[in-house]
C-alpha cells in the first residue's frame, strides 16, 4: 500500500499545510504507512520553515503541546540529529563499529527494486519517482539492507539521501546507524508479520516470514548477496552571471537554507549558492535539485550562483555577507546567523531522551508560549 502526497513548493501552500495539520491522531497512527503524518519534513530539511515555526503555529491554532507530545517529540528528533552533526563526525560509525558487516556497497536487489518483498519494492520505486518515504518504511529498508543484507550503512544512506526531497544528512545517516547498531546498542529487526501489519499487506512465505530470533541468526539471503558500488552525480545548472549591488548586504542561501522570511524586510542581494564541491560530497537527483530550485523561487529577487563560495565572495567584495549556520557552511565567511531551533538546548547528548528531558522542560513552560 502506497500513500502518495504531492509536495507543493509555493510558500502560501506550505504555510497552509502547517495550519491545516492536526497532530491529534499522530501518536496513534504514526507507525502505519497511511498514518496521519504531517508531510512537513521536506520543508524543514530545506530550511523553508523551522521546527520552532511549526510549534509556534500549533500554539496559535489552539493545540496543546502536552496533549500532542509525541508529535513535538518527533520535531525535536530532527534538531537532536542536527546537534550531533555539529559536534561529531557522523560520516563514521558513531558509538560502535557496525556488527556483522560483509560489504560496503548496496545490494543490487535494493537498487533494482526487486527484493521479492512486494511492499518494499513498491516503496523503493516510489522513492525514486516521488522522493519521499514514510519513516517506518525507511527503517524497514535500512534494516533489510544492513541487518539482513549485511551492508555497511554509509553507501545505502547516501543512496537514500540522493533521492529524498527531505534529505538531511544528520537525520538520514544517524537513523541508518541507529538501525544498523552503530548508533545504538541493538540492531533493529522487523519480520514479515510486522511489515504486513503496518503496511496493510498480506504477503507470506518470504525470507522475512520468520521469528525475530531466526532473523537475527539468519545467513544473508541469496537475493541480497549480489552488491555493488553505485555512483551518484548531481547535474547542476549551467553557471550564469549575477548582478550585485555592493552598497547593500548580501544574503547567501543554499539547499539547507531556503527561508523566504529570513531578513526579508532588509534590502539586499539574495543569492542561492550551489557549490559543486557540496554536491560532489552530498549528491542529489535531478528531481531533488529541481525541488530545491522551485522552493528558492519563494525568495524575492533570488539569483542562482553555481560555483564555490570563494568565487562568489569575489563578486560580493564590498558587500556585507550574511548566512545561516549549518555544518555544511563552515567555510563561508561573513556574518553567521543562528538557525531557529525548537529550544535553546544545545550540544551533544548521548541519547535523545536526555536531550528531550531539557527540551521538554523548556517548551512546556508557559513562558515559551508567551515568547511565541
Amino acid at each position: 500500500m502506497i500513500t502518495t502526497f504531492e509536495f507543493p513548493t509555493t510558500f502560501d501552500a506550505i504555510k497552509n499545510i502547517v495550519d491545516q495539520y492536526s497532530p491529534e491522531n499522530y501518536a496513534r497512527s504514526r507507525n502505519y504507512i497511511d498514518g496521519e503524518v504531517s508531510y512537513l519534513s521536506p520543508y524543514i530539511s530545506r530550511g523553508v520553515i523551522s521546527t520552532k515555526y511549526v510549534v509556534s503555529r500549533l500554539i496559535k491554532n489552539g493545540y496543546s503541546l502536552r496533549k500532542n507530545e509525541k508529535f513535538i517529540q518527533e520535531l525535536a528528533w530532527r534538531d537532536y540529529w542536527q546537534q550531533i552533526w555539529i559536534e561529531k563526525d557522523i560520516d563514521e560509525d558513531l558509538k560502535h563499529q557496525q556488527p556483522q558487516v560483509e560489504h560496503y556497497g548496496i545490494p543490487s536487489a535494493i537498487f533494482r527494486e526487486n527484493t521479492s518483498i512486494e511492499v518494499i519494492d513498491e516503496h523503493l520505486t516510489e522513492l525514486r519517482k516521488q522522493g519521499y518515504l514514510h519513516n517506518h518504511m525507511r527503517m524497514y529498508i535500512a534494516m533489510f539492507t544492513c541487518n539482513i543484507g549485511k551492508s555497511h550503512w554509509k553507501v545505502p544512506a547516501q543512496w537514500m539521501y540522493y533521492h529524498l526531497l527531505d534529505h538531511d544528512w544528520a537525520s538520514n545517516a544517524l537513523s541508518w546507524q541507529w538501525v544498523a547498531g552503530a548508533n545504538s546498542n541493538k540492531k533493529y529487526f522487523a519480520n514479515q508479520s510486522n511489515i504486513n501489519k503496518y503496511t496493510h499487506t498480506f504477503q507470506k512465505e518470504t525470507f522475512l516470514d520468520k521469528s525475530y530470533e531466526e532473523l537475527e541468526q539468519m545467513e544473508t539471503p541469496s537475493i541480497l548477496q549480489d552488491h555493488f558500488q553505485p555512483e551518484f552525480t548531481t547535474q547542476l545548472p549551467d553557471s550564469t552571471s549575477i548582478t550585485i549591488d555592493t552598497s547593500i548586504p548580501s544574503f547567501i542561501y543554499n539547499s539547507y537554507n531556503l527561508d523566504p522570511l529570513w531578513n526579508h524586510e532588509v534590502e539586499g542581494n539574495r543569492v542561492l549558492l550551489l557549490e559543486p564541491s557540496h554536491f560532489e560530497k552530498y549528491p542529489v537527483s535531478d528531481h531533488v535539485l529541481q525541488f530545491i530550485l522551485d522552493l528558492s523561487e519563494n525568495i524575492e529577487n533570488i539569483q542562482v550562483f553555481v560555483g564555490e563560495f570563494d568565487e562568489l565572495e569575489k563578486q560580493l567584495e564590498g558587500s556585507s555577507i550574511y548566512y545561516k549556520e549549518h555544518p555544511t557552511v563552515s567555510h563561508y565567511k561573513g556574518i553567521e546567523e543562528e538557525r531557529d531551533w525548537i529550544s535553546n538546548v544545545k550540544g551533544y547528548y548521548p541519547s535523545f531522551f536526555k536531550f528531550w528531558k531539557y527540551v521538554k522542560k523548556e517548551i512546556f513552560n508557559p513562558n515559551y508560549h508567551e515568547a511565541e
